[in-house]
């Protein structure tokens, strides 16, 4: 085998990896160990191999890549030269190589170098194991797998189920009959025992789920896996008490946070008491966790215990651990007590993480809905100019916060500039777009629908979002279905869609075909204006009754949605459903 050597300059050779001691072998008595006629003979000198010529100048390019910290280049160099050299500590390098940069397809190729000149390395099949599962090639994998298991190594055979659902009905037959055969092998492997046991339980086959279990806990009582999978099986057959295992275990070992942590998360979505009393106990072991502390915040939060959760995200605060997301939710604690200045002041204390946007959107609201217009241009501003980075998503918000608040010159006036500053920005262009529907500026509507089309012609939403004006706004439907019907295309489950080609199709006279992608609509997303437009094709059909209850439906959930009042007032049957609760104010308006 060759090996690199340690300098650039020492590139003219490789030694091998590893070499036969042919000489025979010496008995030295220990006391006349140190005596050097009796010394054993040196080992011969490992043999060396030169680089073939055309190798040498990519390798050394590819050394120097390494050390400047170009490792694409290194990489590249390495794929390309590691089959000509046919060595195996070079296939073994670009491998790890490929697999630092995270280049699956790259990793792939040279651990299949490597397992050709190294078959039964377990490093090489457990590598090739792991990379296959992961682009879901299981029954490729499990060859492999199964390599790494003779070796009285512990192969993780629950990656090869990943995907799983997604393998067709005879892949996944296949499958499971060779883990089953391995079973047969290997009776007692916890993992594999454990991948068994989350087949079964897929194909809700819950007594067979719960029998490998069983034989799993005689080889290791304590796996928590098997022990959250049992819980589930359990809960899935509506057991009176599916937990009971768990908690036979931390009784033994109170100590365990781990799975203490797992039967709390697993709790929280079957009983939020219980799951605070498991936190408090894993609170009470490591006081200054600020996970946990923010876990109790968030459950005394859902249990609507406000003043026990601020006083956990209080105590995150003077541990100085995880403070945007504990001002970010004090802040939504102080909107809840109404109390808008305490909020703002939280908002205003995140730093550029997770919570960022989400606080700018929340800060910003509050200020518009308490008239603080100029307030909040100011603070956007000042936003931009702390992180530029952020100024595209910053633009976005502000502007639909005017917008939303009736300030649509404004929120116009923030979306020029944006684009300004960001002329390719899809987003920027696709609200200014909206902003300007609204103003009635069809013209710069569909500017700006357009350049997005010309730079990404397969943009559902830009393509429906044209469609739908030009159904809605102007004459020119034959165009509008075009474009709706591309999208369709693209996004054929989507109910804004659906409920724009079953418009435009209205629109052009065919209303039995409207009916059918407006129901869809309507079924999917029962939305008032999808309601406003689905009863209305009702109500020209003849269809009063359907027409009335669907419009009766979408009043009771937004009883002042002005496109299915305008529809209603339109139609001249907005008397029909005065006596709704909730209505009498919005037909008054």
């Amino acid at each position: 085998m060759y090996r690199f050597l340690a300098t650039a300059c020492c590139f003219a050779l490789l030694t091998a990896c590893a070499s036969t001691d042919t000489h025979e072998e010496i008995a030295v008595p220990a006391v006349a160990a140190s005596t050097p006629e009796q010394a054993p003979k040196p080992a011969p000198p490992i043999p060396e191999r030169p680089i073939p010529a055309d190798s040498v100048y990519p390798l050394i390019l590819a050394e120097f890549a390494m050390r400047r910290g170009d490792y694409n280049t290194a990489l590249d160099a390495y794929l390309e030269e590691a089959p000509t050299l046919g060595d195996v500590g070079v296939a073994r390098h670009t491998t790890h190589l490929a697999q630092y940069m995270r280049r699956p397809e790259e990793s792939l190729e040279a651990v299949q170098l490597w397992l050709a000149l190294e078959p039964d390395s377990v490093e090489a099949n457990n590598t090739a194991a792991s990379l296959l599962a992961a682009q879901q090639q299981p029954l490729q994998a499990l060859p492999h797998m199964a390599v790494v298991a003779r070796s009285d190594v512990q192969a993780n055979f629950p990656l090869l189920l990943q995907g799983f659902n997604q393998l067709p009905p005879a892949q996944q037959a296949e499958l499971v009959a060779g883990l089953n055969t391995l079973g047969e092998e290997f009776p007692d492997d916890p993992a594999l025992l454990m991948t068994q046991a989350l087949i079964h339980a897929e194909f809700q086959q819950y007594p067979q789920a719960q029998a490998k279990l069983d034989k799993l806990f005689t080889v290791d009582p304590l796996q928590h896996q098997a022990l959250l999978l049992e819980a589930r099986v359990r809960l899935k057959q509506q057991e009176q008490d599916p937990f009971r295992h768990i908690r036979t275990v931390l009784e033994a070992h109170p100590e365990d946070s781990r799975l203490r942590l797992e039967y709390a998360k697993l709790l929280t979505s079957t009983d939020i008491v219980a799951a605070r009393e498991q936190f408090e106990i894993l609170s009470a072991q490591s006081p200054q966790d600020a996970d946990l502390l923010l876990s109790l915040a968030l459950i005394n939060r859902e249990n609507g215990d406000d003043l026990v959760a601020r006083a956990y995200l209080q105590q995150m605060l003077a541990l100085n651990a995880r403070n945007d997301e504990a001002h970010y939710y004090l802040g939504r604690i102080a909107e809840d007590r109404s109390e808008q200045g305490e909020a703002v002041r939280h908002y205003q204390q995140i730093g550029d993480g997770r919570q960022y946007l989400a606080a700018n959107q929340r800060l910003g609201q509050i200020l518009i809905d308490s008239g603080q217009f100029e307030e909040c241009r100011d603070w956007f501003a000042s936003q931009r100019l702390r992180l530029p980075a952020r100024s595209e998503q910053l633009y976005n918000i502000e502007a639909d916060l005017l917008s939303s608040g009736g300030y649509l010159g404004a929120s116009r006036e923030v979306l020029n500039q944006g684009i300004s500053d960001f002329p390719e920005s899809e987003a920027l262009l696709y609200a200014r777009s909206m902003v300007s529907e609204q103003q009635n500026d069809l013209d710069l509507m569909e500017r700006d629908l357009r350049t997005i089309l010309a730079n990404d012609p397969d943009n559902a939403t830009a393509l429906n979002a044209l469609g739908y004006t030009l159904t809605n706004r102007t004459d020119r439907h034959d165009e509008a279905l075009e474009l709706i019907s591309r999208a369709l295309e693209l996004d054929p489950e989507e109910p804004a869609i659906l409920d724009s080609m079953g418009w435009v199709l209205f629109r052009q006279g065919r209303v039995e075909e409207s009916l059918e992608y407006l129901m869809r609509a309507y079924a999917a997303f029962p939305d008032p204006e999808v309601a406003a437009h689905l009863g209305e094709v009702l109500w020209v059909s003849g269809d009063h009754e359907s027409a009335t209850r669907v419009w009766q439906g979408a009043l009771l959930r937004d009883p002042n949605h002005p496109v299915l009042l305008s529809t209603l007032e339109r139609l001249g049957v907005e008397t029909h459903l005065q006596t709704l609760p909730g209505t009498e104010a919005a037909a008054e308006q």
